[in-house]
């Protein structure tokens, strides 16, 4: 039997192409949060065999890491970590929220 635990595993990490991000915004709490669109393009394996990926997907940043991602330029290659929510709580569609990143230079 698996063990619940309040910090059940929950993580994402790919490399992604900033295309759009919404203005920056400010919770009642005076958090910063942007709203980006990334891509990703790359090969998976799956039972033994390459596939080729190539998808848009949302991510949602907040405080220090959505400052940044605000001025971010455009077409900026970056290597994410996060983890998946709903879009709010009654959705079943799920978003990325940035946790951490790192610019990928030479991209």
């Amino acid at each position: 039997m698996i063990e619940r635990t309040r910090h059940a595993l929950n993580r994402v990490r790919l490399r992604a192409r900033l295309v759009e991000r919404s203005a920056l915004r400010f919770t009642p709490a005076g958090l910063a949060v942007t709203e980006a669109r990334l891509t990703h393009s790359g090969i998976s394996v799956e039972a033994g065999s390459e596939r080729q990926l190539d998808f848009e997907f949302v991510a949602t940043a907040v405080g220090g890491i959505a400052e940044t991602l605000g001025k971010m330029a455009l077409g900026t290659e970056l290597e994410l970590d996060g983890f998946l929510a709903p879009t709010s709580k009654r959705s079943q569609r799920l978003r990325i929220h940035i946790t951490d990143y790192h610019e990928i230079s030479g991209a």
